[in-house]
């Protein structure tokens, strides 16, 4: 036993200082001739002990975490002296000081700091003063002791002024509590998986070969002919588990999990209210709680690890072409993260035939804007066409051939093959929707959470400490009246100003949002007409490219930092509401923030697509905002190049500056200031600092884990951009392809070797943010019916082919779309000031809508074919959406959630597991009949033996059922 550590066997803290006080401990853990403290420390053993007392192990608690929590006297801290080499035998910070026990959580405090800055109980005013951190932490720690756990301090830091606690689980306690978690693990029992035969056999062995080189060198990873029988962990049936090597039984994942459960259910009682770990770190009390990471993931002297063969094959730029090693990364950071990057690369790989189809389509109009008759006829400059001025005043007449390049652009995206397109991304939104169900399942079966949800319900999640804090306040308002406070709840009531604070400030956030649209559209309108004043025709010329342009970046730029204020301010809102556990916080700050940051994201691209040139009015009486304000109009080839424009613009800036840049550039930032803050703390001697540190001091510089919300909101607001106005930007998913595969190397990257280790967590699926997909997919059906049919120029075209078209072709339908205008009808003050800018006198000039001409009886009134034409848009978006509504919900149908091999094997463990079971109560019941029979032989009383001496005799190999 190395100096330092003391041998108290199963004693409590409470008895510790005794058996300590009383002179020598023995090997057993007991001084000689203390019969009581032996017994003491046996019955403490055998609550806690999961294997017989042969094969119980020595507990040792460090002595200095004992001194640290007040049950030995300061003396004891000269035996940290006492150790082998610090450096060198816990191996980097990996186990205690005897080398043995793995460390399998950290907690971080400040030792000098007086008490917690932060005491929820100080914000209670009839409350007692809120008790000293050191004293909230030494009867904390010493409640974790009798919860079975090993401590061990380390105040002598390479980082000044923190301190680390070091936790190890012994084997008993990992028993315990994987029985209460209901923890499946495998069993001894192997059985075949269902091998696919025939013709499906030689077809994935050769898709094997081909995809080979994109495997990732993981073991495992391969499609298994195997597998492990699992079943829930039971103390009782131990027999059935393979415990041939304890160490690794229980992976660090699954310790660091069984740890933070223990932190989160001990609770202290000193500040007049039970206070976990969320707790005290809420308090101050602690300033961190983290698992360590395996080890180092760079270095030639590294011993291999997780963590360095996940930076390897998975956390590398270098291997962006294979596929995720999803296993490994299950087994290191939990389900709920590995069932993230699953989603993702599937997401991912769904995009691929996507893009291989958008582009497709793009080049489809590549090759027939040349045979575009409208656009033609726009560019022939010898049909002389006179369009009537873009504003008052400053702006004059223009002719239409000099919007040829926009025309011609227009129908890159937007021709016949663009509504094909969008009938595919419905169908290819449910089928990716499908896919991912179906993933999902194998997914669950493989990683044995088949049966999660009943265990999710047996294991309620721990209220958060803001709540406890809440209702604390509210018990103690009431303690006058009565002192039961343990059925003290938060109501509607407590809640009701934070759902008016709620309420308002969204509403709030979301005018905020419409006025910044509103100030964009009044600087393009502003900019348009300085910009139609310029005496170079070079700028007059391309006063519409340079404004859609301009305003695009303006409101890029004010999409971004929005939603870093609107994340923040979703997270304030969801905080005030004070839910009672994570999962319900979680849930309502993903519904505030993705209801905030769609708006931001999406108002500016609705209002082209939708607003834009709609309610202009007609030249003479024109719509004016502020009076002054002329409302702008779309371009005579249509709004759908603008709406393009303004898409791609904003989808390729968000995910270049948001995802990518802010993602790698803020956390290098942070961990640079934290770098330089904490050489700043450290002693002058920079050589010490310099010396390799331990490995729980140096995930302490890494940055906390802050969830998954960040990295599920950003795929969800690009999912948007890909389906909602596909019909307009054809080449979407082929920029998201290529942002998702930097996207999940550099998440991975950020994962390995940015953040904390988070906590493992188990989940069976994504959560909330499969019905924000399935609603976002449902809703762009809708959406891109109502691009084709009123942004787009497809319906009118088609109605003017059908009823209007002299010989069954497109020639004159330009001219058919166009009203005329008498100059004399303009109100005064809105002619232009220089009417003969084109060298000619203007009598009539033209501008885009179906109205009566002026020499008619009811003059500039909407004419017939306006409503003809509505009528077939209105038609066209009803059919367009029952009929992709209908196929998405065939597809819906036709593939089933779960696969049906799956289901087989399901079927199959639950067949193995009853067989199994049945085998054992036979031999049980033959067992008990051979003894009995013995029993007879000899003429024994049956009742000096009952069945329960039976099954706890060596005969039985199995020991107790």
């Amino acid at each position: 036993m190395l100096e330092g550590d003391i041998g108290l066997e199963g004693l409590s803290p409470k008895e510790a200082p005794a058996a300590q006080a009383a002179g020598a401990v023995d090997a057993e853990g007991a001084p000689p001739g203390r019969p009581g403290a032996q017994a003491a420390a046996m019955r403490v053993n055998e609550k806690y002990s999961t294997l017989p007392a042969e094969d119980r192990s020595v507990h040792i608690i460090n002595i200095c975490a004992i001194e640290d929590i007040g049950y030995l006297p300061s003396e004891g801290t000269l035996l940290n002296s006492l150790s082998v080499d610090p450096d060198a035998e816990c191996k980097h910070g990996l186990y205690l000081r005897d080398g043995r026990r793995k460390v399998d959580y950290i907690l971080v405090y400040h030792p000098k700091r007086p008490s917690g800055s932060r005491t929820l109980a100080r914000r209670v005013q009839h409350s007692d003063a809120a008790p000293a951190a050191r004293g909230t932490r030494e009867e904390y720690e010493g409640n974790l002791l009798e919860a079975g756990l090993e401590l061990e301090r380390d105040e002598e830091t390479k980082i000044h002024g923190v301190g680390f606690v070091k936790i190890h689980a012994p084997w008993n306690v990992l028993c315990r509590e994987a029985e209460f978690l209901k923890l499946k693990m495998p069993t001894k029992k192997l059985y075949h998986i269902n091998e696919t035969r025939g013709l499906l056999k030689k077809i994935n062995s050769v898709l094997q070969k081909i995809t080979d080189p994109i495997q990732p060198k993981v073991a495992g990873h391969r499609p298994q002919t195997t597998k492990r029988l699992s079943y829930p962990f039971s103390r009782e049936k131990q027999h059935l588990f393979d415990l041939s090597d304890k160490d690794s039984f229980f992976d660090s994942k699954t310790r660091s999990t069984i740890v933070y459960e223990i932190l989160k259910r001990t609770t202290c009682t000193k500040a007049k209210y039970s206070m976990g770990i969320t707790s005290l770190l809420a308090n101050g009390v602690y300033s961190a709680a983290y698992p360590l990471h395996d080890g180092d993931y760079e270095g030639e002297n590294v011993e291999f690890n997780d963590r360095k063969l996940l930076y390897q094959e998975w956390a590398s730029y270098g291997v962006f072409y294979k596929y995720q090693p999803i296993d490994l990364v299950r087994k290191y950071f939990g389900e709920k993260i590995g069932l993230y990057f699953a989603w993702l690369g599937v997401y991912t790989q769904m995009l691929i035939p996507a893009s291989v189809v958008g582009i497709i389509v793009f080049l489809y109009g590549c090759a027939t804007v040349d045979e575009n008759i409208p656009s033609m006829e726009m560019c022939d400059q010898r049909h002389n066409i006179t369009m009537c001025p873009l504003c008052d005043k400053t702006c004059s007449y223009w002719k239409m051939s000099s919007a040829c390049a926009t025309a011609r652009a227009s129908h890159l995206f937007d021709n016949p093959a663009t509504v094909f397109f969008s009938v595919f991304m419905a169908l290819w939104a449910a089928t990716f929707m499908e896919h991912w169900k179906r993933k999902q399942m194998r997914l669950n079966y493989r990683w044995d959470l088949t049966g999660f949800e009943e265990e999710e319900e047996a294991v309620k999640d721990h209220p958060r400490a803001e709540y406890e804090a809440r209702v604390l306040e509210k018990s103690l308002r009431k303690e006058s009246k009565s002192k039961e406070t343990d059925k003290v709840k938060l109501t509607w009531r407590d809640r009701f100003p934070a759902y008016v604070t709620n309420l308002v400030s969204i509403v709030f956030m979301i005018a905020v949002t419409f006025a910044i649209v509103l100030g964009v559209i009044i600087y393009r309108i502003s900019t348009a007409a300085a910009l139609a004043m310029n005496s170079s025709p070079s700028v007059r010329s391309n006063i519409r490219v340079t404004v859609t342009a301009t305003a695009v970046i303006i409101n890029l730029v004010v999409i971004i930092l929005l939603d870093e204020v609107y994340g923040c301010i979703a997270r304030w809102l969801t905080k005030i509401e004070v839910p009672k556990t994570e999962k319900s916080f979680e849930e309502r700050l993903i519904f505030k923030a993705f209801l905030l940051k769609f708006v931001n994201s999406y108002t500016p691209i609705f209002y082209v697509a939708f607003f834009k040139g709609r309610f202009v009015g007609r030249p003479g009486d024109y719509v004016y905002i502020f009076r002054s304000f002329r409302m702008e109009e779309c371009a005579p080839g249509g709004c759908l190049m603008e709406l393009c424009i303004q898409l791609s613009i904003i989808m390729l800036g968000k995910q270049l500056i948001q995802n990518n840049l802010f993602e790698i550039g803020i956390p290098k930032m942070k961990k640079f200031i934290r770098y330089l803050r904490l050489r700043r703390q450290s002693p002058p001697d920079h050589d010490e600092y310099g010396k390799k540190r331990q490995r729980y001091e140096a995930d302490y510089t890494l940055e906390p884990f802050a969830g998954l919300t960040p990295e599920y909101m950003e795929m969800i607001i690009q999912f948007g951009f890909v389906t909602l106005f596909v019909a307009s930007f054809p080449l979407a998913p082929l920029f998201a392809l290529l942002n998702n595969i930097i996207e999940i190397r550099l998440d991975a990257k950020k994962f390995v070797t940015e953040l904390r280790r988070p906590v493992a967590v188990r989940a069976k699926d994504i959560g909330i943010w499969y019905n924000i997909l399935r609603g976002v997919g449902k809703l762009a059906v809708i959406i891109n019916a109502f691009v084709i049919s009123f942004t787009s120029d497809f319906i009118p075209r088609l109605v003017y082919l059908y009823m209007y078209s002299q010989n069954g072709t497109m020639h004159g339908f330009v001219n058919h779309t166009l009203s005329s205008f008498n100059v004399s009808d303009f109100q005064n003050g809105t002619a232009p000031n220089d009417p003969l800018d084109l060298g000619y006198e203007v009598q009539i000039c033209r501008y885009k809508d179906y109205r009566e001409p002026p020499w008619s009886e009811h003059k500039y009134d909407i004419s017939k074919d306006f409503w003809a034409v509505l009528a077939a848009r209105l038609a066209f978006v009803i059919v367009f959406q029952n009929l992709v509504m209908f196929m998405s919900d065939f597809v819906d149908w036709v593939i089933p959630d779960i696969p049906k091999d799956i289901s087989q094997q399901i079927h199959k463990e639950k067949v193995l597991m009853v067989e199994l079971f049945m085998r054992e109560e036979q031999g049980r019941k033959r067992l008990l009949g051979t003894w009995m029979e013995k029993d007879r032989k000899k003429d024994e009383p049956c009742n000096s033996h009952g069945p329960q001496a039976g099954l706890d005799s060596p005969e039985y190999p199995g020991g107790a059922l």
